[in-house]
């Protein structure tokens, strides 16, 4: 075996995020459009707000703030969804959490494939939704089996992307030129292709049985479908998008504006009608497809089973109200009644950590580094945040959320698909296919909090 040292996952995954931006960029100009003025407003929020700008030192938010992006992929097999797995293994990435979209009328389910400990995600948090499709929920068995076939006669993945992520698995790393030769291999998957690998009659038929199955079925790979970078203030992009040329969907999907945000909220631009050729189609005769758009993320809280189960609980009341789902024509009242409900989830840190709804690390202030080894050893985490001896910051939440998942696809896809399927959710099934069981996102903020709470009590002498 070679002496050559092998390059960091995190490097890898650095190097593709950055790889894939550019890309992106340059297939979708009005991406670029949509950097500027998150860059922009988040200029702005750090300039103005001493508070948020200290927080995200705190926590080691402030660094890698403009290199996070997320991106979005959808495949079709078990096969692409495994292979995807190996592919994402080589830059330090890990399927968390299982999100089941079927019963928004979203007929797919999914992972989410980033990094694992604060570390790593602090040297790239570069993260991409992966949705696997349900042939099983095609209710037209001719045009199921018809799809199935078409699925199986493509390879999403280039040869020396295969051999490289062999290579990988074998020798436990890749080496500078093998990991370049890797990153540009693996974005030839992530590729827009104008060509399409069906006819416009058989596109026809699988987006009027819904516009993602056409989107997944239809091309010759999975292309990125958004990549998403992160805002520190969701509302002034929203507000300001128009003034760029920008057209946003009607409603912030997510939690309400809030003084600490919690989770995510997310906004997209309008998906792109763009042309493409059917393989019934030949010089200048194209048709059309409808699937990638901008998306924009703010980040909040990461928030315990406790206080996923009350922000379930609150957002469901909210729809429940509202009689369904969000639209253009009645977002204003949507806001209102999402604020209402809302006001029952606490909007101050210390209430958060004293009612266990959120994830925090914990920091010794001056006043108790002044006083470190003097404490009682009965001194409980409680009393020292109270006596202004520990800070506290929230565990960013890293992950998502499946009814805003469902939101933005359905705005960008549109509205035509089943409203629900009755198939029911299968984890199971979906972990077969990955190769793997999927990781418990809450067991990390656990373990985060953890370690922060241990180094905290350790430099205060406890």
């Amino acid at each position: 075996m070679s002496n050559t040292p092998f390059v960091s996952p995190s490097q890898i995954r650095a190097q593709f995020s950055a790889a894939m931006s550019a890309m992106y960029k340059n297939e979708v100009p009005l991406y670029g459009e949509l950097m500027d003025l998150v860059s922009d407003v988040n200029q702005h929020c750090l300039d103005n707000d001493a508070a948020l700008h200290q927080h995200l030192a705190n926590t080691q938010e402030l660094a890698r703030l403009d290199e996070e992006r997320h991106g979005a992929i959808r495949v079709g097999t078990a096969n692409e969804l495994h292979t995807i797995r190996r592919l994402f293994a080589v830059m330090g990435m890990f399927p968390v959490g299982y999100y089941d979209l079927a019963p928004a009328g979203v007929p797919v389910h999914s992972t989410a494939f980033r990094a694992l400990h604060e570390d790593e995600l602090k040297q790239s948090p570069f993260r991409v939704f992966t949705s696997l499709l349900r042939l099983e929920l095609i209710d037209n068995e001719a045009l199921r089996d018809e799809a199935a076939a078409i699925l199986a006669r493509r390879r999403i993945f280039t040869d020396g992307a295969l051999a490289l992520i062999e290579k990988h698995e074998q020798q436990g790393g890749l080496d500078a030129a093998d990991a370049e030769q890797f990153v540009q291999e693996a974005l030839e998957t992530f590729r827009w292709h104008t060509d399409a690998t069906v006819t416009s009659a058989q596109y026809d038929a699988l987006h009027d049985q819904h516009r993602l199955i056409a989107d997944v079925v239809a091309f010759k790979g999975p292309h990125i479908n958004h990549l998403t970078p992160r805002t520190l203030d969701i509302d002034a992009v929203q507000e300001q998008m128009p003034a760029r040329g920008i057209s946003p969907k009607a409603v912030i999907e997510g939690p309400p504006t809030r003084k600490h945000p919690i989770l995510l909220r997310q906004t997209s631009f309008k998906a792109l009608n763009e042309s493409v050729r059917f393989t019934d189609q030949d010089g200048a005769d194209l048709g059309s497809h409808t699937a990638r758009f901008g998306e924009i993320e703010q980040r909040g809280a990461a928030l315990t089973a406790k206080g996923r189960d009350l922000y379930d609980q609150l957002l469901a009341a909210t729809r429940d109200e509202m009689g369904g789902a969000p639209t253009e024509s009645n977002a204003q009242r949507y806001y209102q009644t999402l604020e209402k409900h809302f006001s029952a989830f606490p909007d101050d840190l210390t209430e958060l950590f004293k009612d266990e709804l959120a994830y925090f690390i914990f920091t010794p202030t001056a006043q108790g580094m002044a006083k470190a080894g003097q404490f009682p050893a009965n001194t409980t985490i409680t009393q020292l945040i109270e006596q202004g001896d520990v800070s506290i910051d929230a565990i960013v939440y890293e992950d998502f959320l499946p009814v805003s998942a469902a939101g933005i696809f359905q705005s960008n896809l549109g509205d035509n698909g089943a409203a629900e399927y009755t198939q029911l959710s299968n984890q199971d099934l979906f972990e077969r296919d990955l190769g793997q069981t999927v990781i418990d996102e809450q067991a990390l903020y656990q373990e985060q909090s953890e370690r922060s709470l241990a180094s905290c009590l350790t430099q205060l002498g406890l």
